[in-house]
């Protein structure tokens, strides 16, 4: 019997819709599809409907920022509406100072995609890696949330917890429990290693390339000038930050030339940064250090770095991440972010959805022999803008994976459990530098 009510009761709701649907279809008038006017009706008319007949009250405001945000996130994956609330983080943020787990993320087909974990902040601390999936949040799952919402719900007090369900390739899906805490990221660190100096680049934020330039004068002064051999620049898990710092710190290496240009859906648009006269390091070899979850700005300094022959880029092919984020402020509500234009190397090749190749390819260091797989780049991510305009991301877009062996499998030894903490890439781009220095010399 209650399978018979069941039955009834569906025959019943479709004997309705279908009423309803018919007589809505019959009353509607033909509209030009691309008339904007009539458009706008059409979403007076759904806002109205839903005011009027939703089973609950629904918050007007809400519902339009919810629309905007709709809007703008059918386009490309970083193209957004920012509450107040989020785009006064996000000034923050770019100050190099903000609340939350130090992560930079996407959405991807329903779920949160983590991007790349920032230096000593919780995620990083928690070892979640680049392309791990976050599929709950206290237990709750992120399916339906829009990346806002996800990224609300992971932010809170300093000091207090949040657990992320995470699926990561080939392990079963397993909790991480973090603490909260201020994110103060800084956006670089250096130290000498031996007699080359090492430059770690976390972020770019608004005093990104005073720093390099700081970090240079000081490992010159520390290993001495007539013994330094050269620079290792690591831009590795670098989500990217500004653009003027990207281009400063480029500016800082080079002596003339074209840095990167960003073109717009407007010919007249088009904008080209060049370098000024003068390389802080004096000309010394230089090593740039990259990686799948090195994108944006990064992916500009290590492109026109690369184009120039400056540098040998070293590691694994970037994330691909070759477009402009232009902000407008919508005093009282928050902001928008638009993507308005793409970045091209000096060379003239987009950074979208391809990223930058290494000179040499360089995996992470691992105790098995296994494959590289490089296929979390923005040409994964839904909607992604391909490198040519008007189009989508193309299977030929997306970035390819690399086969590397990386040896056999050590004993189970102290040595093993050492093999298994060394930083086998920057092991590796020393060694290079170091042969660069050499050639030099016998020259």
């Amino acid at each position: 019997m209650a399978g018979k009510n069941v039955i009834v009761t569906a025959a019943v709701l479709c004997l309705v819709s279908t009423m309803v649907m018919g007589a809505t279809k019959k009353e509607a008038e033909p509209i030009e599809p691309n008339d904007p006017y009539m458009l706008m009706e059409l979403f007076g008319a759904a806002f109205s409907t839903i005011k009027e007949d939703y089973v609950e009250e629904a918050d007007d405001k809400k519902l339009v920022e919810a629309a905007i945000d709709g809007m703008l996130t059918s386009l490309d994956p970083h193209s957004g509406f920012m509450d107040a609330e989020s785009y006064e983080e996000m000034e923050t943020q770019t100050k190099g100072e903000f609340g939350g787990l130090g992560m930079e993320v996407s959405l991807d087909n329903g779920f949160v995609r983590i991007m790349s974990p920032i230096d000593d902040t919780p995620a990083f601390k928690a070892k979640l890696q680049t392309g791990d999936y976050i599929t709950h949040i206290d237990g709750v799952s992120v399916v339906g949330l829009s990346l806002n919402e996800a990224v609300k719900k992971m932010r809170g007090k300093p000091k207090t917890k949040v657990t992320l369900t995470i699926s990561r390739k080939d392990q079963d899906p397993f909790d991480v429990t973090l603490v909260r805490d201020i994110i103060q990221v800084k956006p670089v660190k250096y130290e000498a290693k031996g007699d080359i100096g090492y430059i770690r680049i976390i972020t770019f934020s608004e005093t990104t390339t005073d720093m390099v330039k700081k970090a240079v004068t000081d490992l010159k002064k520390k290993i001495g000038p007539k013994n330094i051999k050269g620079f290792v620049v690591d831009v590795r898990n670098n989500p990217g930050g500004l653009l003027d710092q990207a281009v400063g710190v480029c500016d800082l290496f080079l002596n003339e030339g074209e840095i990167v240009s960003t073109r717009s859906r407007k010919p007249e648009d088009t904008m080209r940064f060049s370098a000024t006269e003068g390389d802080v390091t004096d000309g010394l070899p230089m090593v740039v250090l990259i990686n799948e979850g090195s994108a944006s700005a990064s992916e500009i300094v290590s492109g026109a770095l690369q184009d120039h022959r400056r540098a040998v880029i070293v590691g694994l092919q970037s994330f691909g991440k070759g477009s402009v984020q232009t902000i407008r402020a919508i005093p009282g509500f928050g902001g928008i972010r638009i993507t308005t234009a793409r970045y091209y190397t000096p060379s003239g090749k987009s950074i979208q959805a391809k990223g930058i190749e290494p000179d040499i390819v360089i995996p992470r260091a691992k105790i098995e022999e296994l494959p590289v797989i490089t296929g979390f780049g923005e040409g994964n991510l839904p909607q992604a803008l391909s490198a040519e305009e008007g189009k989508k991301a193309s299977e030929t877009d997306k970035p390819k994976a690399v086969k590397v062996s990386t040896g056999k499998s050590p004993a189970k030894t102290d040595e093993a459990d050492k093999a298994a903490d060394t930083d086998y890439q920057l092991d590796r781009a020393l060694d290079i530098l170091h042969a660069i220095a050499l050639s030099r010399q016998q020259k």
